[in-house]
């Protein structure tokens, strides 16, 4: 059975040890997947080992993880998910080193141990990046002038709206990024992080306290729009930030980050797929661009982002689902 630890159980590693820092990690695929990656990028004998946190936990429990891990000899490092924000804040003082879209976005996902010098990085840019490019069409927000509304201004919503909004992408830009959260300390943040960034993409911010918040929101948008969960809804708690009265815009490409747990709102989007004409993508792929850029960078190992090697992890995780 895959070892999982709260704060306060936590134990020195007897063997080289990565970690997956979350709610319910326990329930995750990487736990049956994470082994047999290892053995085809020949990562040696390797423990995977769980530290479940609650949400929004305080901020002593997290400078307890981070502390265990970058003491603890055989713990390698791992992957922050759900607590990247909360984390980051509380123990930014104990990383050895920072890298700079850790900084700017004020969340890690990554750790990792070089010379037993603990480094926080973010890698959601990169890994929410990938996955957009996979189910976007290129040219479609220039043809299209559609909008994005990622409901969940967390540090996935922050990557997001990030890579969507480089410069380098030319007319091929939302027309208008809406970003809705249940509390605004999270909102404030995210325009704190569009405007350090130089994003020139409009940003409107709207507090949706109550589910019918964001059905309002929904209905305001143009065909074609982007919409995106991103609350953590449907995995780390149960529900969806949309009611069941909310209709999605004609030809909206719909993106629920999770893959796991009750995913109420995939099904309401799946519900109006054939109707409207959506597109409905679940986190599946997210999940692997997510840990492959984490071991990557752990382990100190190539994985290309596409072709054959990618292509044969994303294999031997999908026997698993």
């Amino acid at each position: 059975m895959p070892l999982t630890y709260t704060y306060d159980t936590l134990q020195p590693a007897t063997k080289p040890t990565f970690y997956f820092v979350g709610v319910t990690t326990g329930k995750s695929s990487i736990r049956r997947v994470f082994p047999a990656w290892a053995e085809a990028l020949g990562l040696g004998d390797i423990e995977m080992v769980g530290i479940d946190l609650e949400l929004h936990a305080p901020r002593d429990h997290y400078r307890t993880v981070v502390e265990f891990l970058k003491k603890d000899p055989l713990s390698l490092g791992g992957l922050v998910t759900t607590h990247k924000i909360d984390l980051f804040h509380a123990a930014e003082d104990l990383f050895d080193s920072v890298d700079p879209l850790a900084e700017l976005m004020g969340e890690v996902s990554c750790l990792a141990k070089r010379d037993g010098l603990l480094q926080a990085s973010a890698k959601d840019p990169f890994s929410s990046g990938h996955s957009l490019d996979a189910f976007i069409p290129n040219g479609h927000f220039a043809s299209t002038e559609a909008e994005v509304f990622i409901m969940g201004a967390g540090g996935s919503a922050i990557a997001i709206d990030w890579h969507l909004g480089q410069e380098g992408k030319g007319a091929d830009r939302p027309s208008r990024t809406v970003v809705s959260n249940r509390s605004t300390p999270r909102l404030e943040r995210f325009k704190e992080v569009h405007e350090q960034a130089g994003i020139e993409v409009p940003l409107e911010l709207v507090h949706t306290p109550d589910p019918a918040d964001n059905d309002a929101v929904l209905a305001a948008l143009s065909p074609g729009s982007v919409v995106i969960n991103a609350t953590g809804l449907g995995k780390d708690a149960p529900g969806s930030p949309l009611t069941d009265a909310a209709v999605f815009p004609q030809g909206a490409l719909v993106w629920d980050l999770n893959y796991r747990g009750n995913l109420m709102f995939l099904d309401q989007a799946r519900a109006q797929e054939s109707a409207l004409g959506l597109h409905v993508e679940d986190g599946w792929v997210y999940f692997l661009h997510g840990w492959t850029q984490v071991i990557s960078e752990v382990f100190q190992v190539d994985i290309p982002t596409s072709g054959p090697t990618f292509d044969q992890l994303a294999e031997i995780a999908g026997a698993t689902r």
